[in-house]
């Protein structure tokens, strides 16, 4: 019976899921948003999320103020994911919180994934098509290079790309105080 309601839960939630890749279509960030709020994403004053993003249980998504996220973004609900205020995520970016057990005999099986949750801080910009994996903490002011695969926490004010994503640099300004700005109208 446990396994009935389960299966039952899952498709509600395939069809949420369906619902907001619809909604994400629709050329408007006020409508986007209330209805990306209703399905229970929490999120901040002024922040936006571009048309196209796909959404995995939306209930544990938090995301702060002034946070711009792009096209096609792919935000993990499955385990917690918190977005912090002025952070700038490019578009196509990744963010998985949830992932297979190569090592279970039951590969497939979503009771052995392994979920973790991700932190992303406040001033944190992270480039194109940068994907993040469970259980990362991206801290305040780093920079993510574009197509980087973060796998492992990231320090604050550092800036790291590659495969595995790998400290290149660090930025400058260690007292950030900007906001982003308003979000393109039809995006």
């Amino acid at each position: 019976m446990s396994r009935v309601i389960r299966r039952i839960k899952t498709v509600f939630w395939e069809l949420i899921c369906f619902k907001l890749a619809l909604t994400g279509k629709i050329p408007s960030h006020f409508v986007r948003r209330f209805v990306y709020r209703f399905w229970g994403i929490k999120i901040g004053s002024g922040s936006t999320i571009h048309t196209g993003a796909t959404f995995y249980y939306p209930p544990n998504i938090f995301i702060g103020n002034d946070t711009i996220i792009g096209e096609e973004a792919v935000l993990d609900g499955r385990d917690k994911l918190t977005i912090g205020s002025h952070v700038d995520i490019a578009s196509e970016v990744m963010i998985y919180n949830s992932e297979h057990n190569i090592n279970e005999e039951n590969f497939a099986g979503v009771e052995q994934a392994v979920k973790a949750p991700v932190v992303i801080e406040d001033y944190v910009f992270v480039g194109p098509r940068a994907i993040i994996l469970p259980g990362v903490t991206i801290h305040k002011g780093a920079v993510i290079g574009a197509g980087a695969v973060v796998t492992k926490d990231v320090g604050q004010f550092k800036v790291v790309g590659g495969v595995p994503a790998k400290e290149i640099g660090e930025r400058t300004n260690k007292n950030p105080n900007y906001t982003l700005g308003r979000a393109a109208w039809f995006r």
